[in-house]
C-alpha cells in the first residue's frame, strides 16, 4: 500500500511538473517600431502611420503658406478632441501623441500645450509666485501663445464579418479650423482596411 502511494505521488509529481512547464511565460524584446498586429484590432502601428499621412498632406496644403505670408510667423496649432466612434475600445490619447509628434516634426507649424497640460503648466507657473521663486527665473502670467488653429477629428470602422473571417475599415476623419473665424481650412481623411482569418483554436 505505501509504495503503490509512492508511485501515485510521483506520477501526479511528474504531471504537475509537465503542467507547469507548458504554462510557463515566454517574453521577447523587440524594436518598438517593429510592426505586430495579432487581434487585427486597430493598434499603436495604425496610429502613427495614419498620423504621419495626414499631418503630411495637412502642412502641404495652402492654408500654411497663406497665413506664412500674411503673419510673417509659422502658424500655432493644437490638438483637440478625438471621438473615438468605432465598434472597438481605441485609446485615442495615443492617436492624439502620434499627431502631435507628427505636428511638431513637420517644422512647418508651432505647436502649443493642450488643454489638460495647461492646467498643470499653469499651476506650476502659480507656484513660482509665492516668493520661493527667484525674480530672475519666475516666469510672468499672462505671457501663453494662443494658437491659431485646432485640430480635431473621429475615429470610424465599419466591419463586415462570416464564421472565422472578418474585415475591418478604420476610417480617420480631421478638420483644422481657424480659432478666429471658426474657418475650416483643411479637411483630411485615411483609411486603413484589415482582412483577419481566426482558427479554430484561437480564443
Amino acid at each position: 500500500m505505501k509504495r503503490l502511494q509512492t508511485v501515485v505521488f510521483v506520477v501526479l509529481a511528474g504531471v504537475s511538473v509537465l503542467f507547469s512547464g507548458c504554462a510557463s511565460t515566454k517574453v521577447k524584446r523587440i524594436a518598438v517600431d517593429k510592426q505586430v498586429d495579432f487581434s487585427g484590432r486597430w493598434n499603436d502601428t495604425d496610429s502613427q502611420k495614419v498620423a504621419d499621412a495626414m499631418i503630411a498632406d495637412c502642412t502641404m496644403q495652402s492654408w500654411q503658406p497663406m497665413f506664412l505670408g500674411q503673419k510673417n510667423r509659422p502658424p500655432v496649432v493644437i490638438v483637440g478632441d478625438i471621438k473615438n466612434q468605432s465598434s472597438e475600445h481605441i485609446n485615442s490619447e495615443v492617436f492624439t501623441k502620434a499627431l502631435e509628434r507628427s505636428l511638431l516634426n513637420s517644422g512647418k507649424v508651432q505647436f502649443v500645450a493642450s488643454k489638460t497640460e495647461r492646467f498643470q503648466v499653469r499651476d506650476e507657473r502659480n507656484d513660482q509666485q509665492d516668493g520661493n521663486t527667484s525674480a530672475e527665473t519666475m516666469k510672468r502670467k499672462g505671457q501663453e501663445t494662443g494658437a491659431d488653429f485646432i485640430l480635431i477629428g473621429s475615429i470610424n470602422s465599419v466591419k463586415d464579418e462570416t464564421k472565422g473571417r472578418y474585415v475591418v475599415m478604420y476610417q480617420v476623419n480631421l478638420e483644422l479650423i481657424d480659432l478666429e473665424t471658426n474657418r475650416k481650412v483643411w479637411l483630411g481623411s485615411d483609411s486603413i482596411k484589415k482582412v483577419v482569418e481566426k482558427s479554430k483554436y484561437s480564443l
